[in-house]
């Protein structure tokens, strides 16, 4: 038998119905908003580990190539996002060259021409000594949640540790890389690998992080691998022997008259 058309019957379903897509749409921007506050509380924490108001450091930096590797020393002095100096220790062919940040500019000093140089435009992205880092890569450390907007993907596991993968998108024009995947420790909110993309999608740069130590209250990894995807060789590996944060730098340091002295 035939059931009889009833239109309350039917207005009564079509009313369930919107109420219950209203209510899958509320969830999902409800759980979107709370995963970009959570993307956004994690990297505002990894900046707080790996950002300082000052900071001196001593390392080492061994140049993977395609036959063979070398390693460069150097000390260099930080202040904020804008003030940097380098001066390399070793080996002997480079042992005196220096290079001043100040205010988004770069001058590198070398003793063999007794000439300073200013790096600017496509020349910030050459190598730093035939490494897999460019000179825009060591100009650019502002904290990452000025310049880029964060969403939670995932969670994965490296080396043991539980990670919270973020998704960054550039929210300024000058970034040296339109997006990144940052996977970061859950418990102490550092970076343990790293991926820089183009605005194409693909993949510039990778870097894997290690050797995590608590420095004055704050977690920092001392051993950084970093890998040019679009160039030969193993990468470069980056490690720390002394940091110190927060101390009072000689003013006359970052100055252009420091780079011959």
């Amino acid at each position: 038998m035939r059931k009889k058309y009833n239109p309350f019957r039917m207005q009564t379903l079509q009313k369930q119905t919107c109420r219950m897509a209203v209510t899958l749409f509320l969830l999902v921007a409800l759980t979107s908003g709370i995963s970009a506050q959570d993307a956004d509380a994690i990297l505002e924490r990894v900046d707080r580990n790996m950002a300082s108001d000052s900071r001196i450091m001593e390392s080492s930096m061994t140049i993977r190539g395609k036959r063979s590797s070398r390693t460069v020393t150097s000390k260099s002095w930080g202040e904020g996002t804008n003030r940097a100096f380098t001066e390399y220790l070793s080996p002997a062919a480079e042992r005196g060259t220096k290079m001043l940040k100040l205010e988004g500019q770069l001058w590198i000093y070398s003793p063999s021409t007794d000439r300073t140089i200013q790096i600017s435009g496509h020349m910030l992205k050459q190598s730093v000594m035939g490494s897999d880092l460019s000179y825009e890569d060591m100009m650019d450390d502002r904290k990452l949640s000025e310049v880029y907007a964060a969403t939670l993907s995932g969670e994965e596991m490296i080396d043991g540790r539980k990670t919270r993968v973020l998704v960054l998108t550039a929210r300024v024009p000058d970034v040296p890389y339109h997006s990144q995947k940052l996977w970061i420790d859950a418990e102490r909110y550092i970076p343990l690998k790293q991926e820089m993309y183009a605005k194409s999608g693909q993949l510039l740069k990778r870097t894997v992080m290690s050797d995590v130590r608590q420095v004055q209250g704050r977690w920092f990894p001392f051993v950084m691998i970093y890998k040019d995807m679009l160039k030969q060789g193993d990468g470069t590996e980056f490690k720390i022997t002394s940091i110190s944060f927060n101390e009072k730098i000689p003013e006359y340091l970052f100055s252009k008259a420091a780079l011959k002295q």
